[in-house]
């Protein structure tokens, strides 16, 4: 389904995410070039249209990534979209009534509004992603890559998995350890699938230093650098 509707609006890519009770914005799958490492960025900086749409009351349609009003809402994801050809991300809630479950993340390379047709169109593909999202053999009846579908969730299992590993090293809640993996993905500057994969093989660990801040040791005792304390929460949220 997210390929035909790429195809339908002219897209470079769609991707879809999951919705949490808290508003949590977690990527599911995704197809186009850059898409998937772009949705798993919105995710470690807990900033972007599809994050704001997770949490808003609408959709949001960001027609100039490269634009400076753009860079001010999402200083890290902007650039960082813009940097990899995808001008413009059109983000719709997956929803019924009410209860938001999911987010459409549509890529364009070009800036600009979709235009009426193709807006209509790609939300009724997120009203369509509704039945994909509450009934899960959904996505390969759609003829979605079912090697993709794989992938993501398993990568998201693995994430909640570290943090419940960092939590415990830190003595915080999960929430503060997803933050503290975040942070120390974008201070320094890897994805945090392959954080939470060290933490998760043993080859990362947390542990809280003198000064309250975080300290990282790899599985030999060695001492990794620790986050900068400027990167401890991710410009624009967690």
């Amino acid at each position: 389904m997210l390929e035909a509707c790429t195809e339908e609006v002219g897209a470079a890519g769609c991707a879809l995410s999951m919705v949490g009770a808290t508003g949590a914005h977690e990527p599911i799958v995704a197809v186009g070039e850059h898409c998937e490492e772009l949705e798993e960025l919105q995710f470690t900086l807990g900033q972007g249209p599809g994050v704001d749409a997770a949490v808003d009351d609408g959709m949001v349609l960001a027609t100039d990534l490269a634009h400076e009003r753009a860079r001010r809402r999402w200083p890290v994801f902007a650039p960082a979209a813009a940097a990899r050809g995808l001008r413009a991300l059109f983000a719709f809630p997956v929803a019924a009534g009410a209860a938001r479950v999911g987010i459409l993340d549509v890529y364009r390379r070009e800036p600009g509004d979709l235009g009426a047709a193709d807006l209509a169109t790609a939300l009724a593909f997120a009203d369509a992603m509704l039945v994909v999202v509450l009934d899960e053999r959904g996505l390969v009846r759609s003829g979605t890559d079912q090697s993709r579908i794989g992938v993501l969730p398993e990568r998201r299992a693995e994430v909640h998995q570290a943090a419940g590993m960092v939590s415990v090293q830190l003595g915080v809640g999960v929430s503060e350890a997803l933050v503290r993996l975040r942070a120390y993905a974008y201070a320094h500057d890897r994805r945090l699938a392959e954080v939470a994969a060290d933490v998760v093989a043993r080859r990362l660990r947390f542990a809280p230093d003198r000064r309250g801040m975080t300290d990282t040791t790899s599985g030999n005792g060695m001492i990794d650098a620790p986050p900068n304390s400027d990167h401890d929460q991710p410009e624009g949220g967690a």
